[in-house]
């Protein structure tokens, strides 16, 4: 099981992160990134194997997401314009951090929490928020559908709750920033977009069906090992 510490050690180091990021260039951020993928490896030597497995399949599907949806589609850029090397273990961490505050906080208060937050957020960006954000709204109904029929509902809302805080914190500070509207498509989006969690849905969907396939053939191929060892 994933320490109830990651809970708040994974946002409380993603947060530092990503302000010394801003202070920062190019060098920095390799050693950053080098310091996140250490970070990462260690907080994944306590859990069980699907545990492990979950969280890198998460970062392998981000960052295929993060590839397509920054350095190609330009639907947000980070400070840099590039894609900084920490950026992949860190969607690890964040994986983490919600998985460990399942451990912390009811099925029930983190649901409502994450639907009642997405679903007011995406309000707000089609009426009172300073900047229109309809591409964000597009994408809380599939939140909340996950939200409703999951069995994994409960990942899901606290990978959202850390993603929203995360999201606000970094646009914030100027880690990253979205397009107003999408590339080629013209609908407008917020900074960051309120639906922006669904994306994150999809790579922990992903992961989740992955990881136990990825646990059963590396126990398939131990003892093909063992017994090319004895033979």
């Amino acid at each position: 099981m994933t320490p109830r510490a990651y809970a708040v050690a994974g946002p409380a180091y993603l947060g530092a992160l990503l302000a010394i990021d801003t202070q920062v260039a190019y060098r920095g951020q390799l050693l950053l990134g080098a310091l996140t993928w250490i970070v990462l490896l260690v907080a994944l030597r306590p859990l069980v194997p699907l545990a492990r497995a979950q969280a890198l399949g998460v970062v392998c599907f981000a960052t295929i997401g993060e590839v397509t949806g920054s350095l190609v589609w330009g639907v947000y850029h980070y400070r840099l314009h590039n894609l900084p090397l920490f950026i992949p273990p860190a969607h690890g961490i964040v994986y983490l951090s919600g998985l460990a505050l399942t451990r912390v906080v009811s099925v029930r208060r983190l649901v409502a929490a994450a639907g009642a937050g997405s679903v007011g957020w995406g309000i707000a960006g089609l009426t009172v928020l300073p900047r229109l954000d309809v591409a964000g709204a597009i994408g809380v109904p599939l939140l909340c559908f996950f939200l409703w029929r999951s069995r994994a509902r409960a990942t899901y809302a606290a990978v959202f709750l850390v993603v929203a805080a995360l999201e606000l914190y970094g646009t914030s500070i100027g880690t990253w920033r979205w397009a107003r509207t999408l590339p080629g498509l013209g609908i407008a989006d917020g900074n960051p977009p309120s639906g922006v969690a669904s994306g994150y849905i999809w790579f922990d969907v992903m992961a989740l069906l992955v990881a136990p396939l990825l646990v059963a053939a590396a126990q398939w191929r131990a003892p093909l090992r063992g017994s090319t060892v004895e033979t």
